[in-house]
């Protein structure tokens, strides 16, 4: 090469690294190498669009499926009675502008739909998993309870369900579960990851088509084990230091990552625990551990999701709490920022309880009470600077 041509790319090389710099981004895209900056998001206020005058209750769970249409599930039956008449279906699918795509949903023959709807996951062969948390909550009205994951196609129609309501036997049960909160299905593996959840305390691995049983663990990895009986008016303070409960509070979420770790949002504990494939313990890190308000709990992970770039760079985290979206190196399990506050305004935050992120990076949240909301947060690239 003459030495003209090389200055020349080399001025392009810095005229090109001067421009990322006043842009204020960095690379993020598939195959990228390890980047430096904290990703962005700018909300979109116009998402999504409800048709039909309908109004949501309690926006428990979204889930992104492999063509990048939005599905949300919703709480129904907590619609105000003076806008009853308009609540929309349970399960809602919209494209990723916002755009209304289907309704469906709710207690029929031939299947146990959940009396307080918690989560929903679309898997890679467009299975839809149904998951519910009754009677956690009693405002659903109803003591039964949840023990059971119903799946649908897309369109609805009832394929299989495994487990049977008022059917759990406790964590060592591995025919039903106990108020399951959510499911991640890990296509490398075809193993469904339940995180079972709220009268439970595991993390259970089934054969994702046959729904056999394969393994669970506990906290830590230990043998997860049944919470001695509370006593009325009783809440344990949660720990300020050290590695915190061995046995799971509440195993609200669950992610597997393209390189096979799998991150379990362990939310009344305050923290995410990282596994193997087989339950074997790795690391884990505590978010907002000593900021939580009184008021409600110790509950910062509630839910958790892994960014769309090729290595997976980042754990996004929502802080029901702190009503903010956190972001955590995952590699490191550094905290490197977050955002949102309390507060009904677009881009804030009122209970964020779920997020998921489409192909693009884009992200959307569902919001539990009081902001019974779902929004979505349009990805603009990494800051210049962590």
């Amino acid at each position: 090469m003459k030495p003209s041509v090389r200055l020349t790319l080399i001025g392009l090389f810095i005229i090109v690294g001067v421009g990322q710099q006043l842009m204020g981004r960095a690379s993020f895209e598939p195959g990228a190498t390890q980047a430096s900056g904290v990703p962005r998001f700018e909300v979109d206020p116009t998402w999504p669009q409800l048709p039909n005058n309908w109004v949501l209750g309690t926006s428990i769970n979204v889930s992104v499926d492999r063509r990048d249409h939005v599905w949300i599930v919703h709480r129904y039956r907590l619609v105000p009675a003076d806008r009853k008449d308009r609540a929309a279906p349970p399960v809602l699918e919209f494209d990723e502008r916002g755009k209304f795509l289907q309704a469906w949903g709710g207690p029929a023959d031939g299947y146990d739909w959940p009396d307080l709807e918690h989560g929903i996951t679309v898997d890679d062969k467009d299975r839809v998993w149904i998951s519910g948390s009754n009677p956690v909550n009693p405002v659903s009205g109803s003591r039964r309870s949840d023990d059971m994951i119903p799946r649908f196609t897309l369109k609805g129609k009832f394929l299989s369900q495994i487990g049977r309501r008022d059917s759990s036997g406790g964590n060592k049960d591995t025919q039903n579960f106990k108020m399951p909160c959510e499911v991640f299905v890990y296509k490398k593996t075809n193993e469904a990851f339940v995180a079972d959840g709220y009268g439970n305390r595991r993390v259970i691995v089934l054969d994702a088509d046959t729904g056999a049983f394969k393994r669970m663990w506990g906290g830590f990895g230990n043998e997860p084990l049944d919470p001695a009986p509370a006593k009325p008016g009783q809440q344990e303070a949660l720990p300020r230091e050290g590695p915190g409960p061995q046995q799971f509070g509440t195993v609200h979420g669950v992610k597997v990552s393209d390189d096979g770790l799998v991150y379990v949002a362990d939310r009344n504990n305050q923290r995410i625990q990282v596994f193997t494939l087989d339950g074997k313990y790795l690391n884990q890190v505590f978010i907002d551990r000593n900021e939580s308000p009184a008021a409600t709990g110790g509950r910062t992970v509630s839910g958790l999701t892994l960014s769309a770039d090729k290595a997976q760079q980042f754990i996004y985290v929502a802080d029901y709490s702190n009503s903010h979206v956190v972001i955590v190196r995952r590699k490191t399990l550094e905290v490197v920022g977050s955002f949102g506050v309390s507060s009904p305004k677009p881009g804030d935050f009122q209970g964020v309880h779920n997020l998921a992120v489409d192909s693009k990076g884009n992200l959307y949240t569902a919001e539990s009470d009081p902001g019974n909301r779902a929004q979505r947060f349009v990805f603009k690239g990494l800051s210049a600077h962590p």
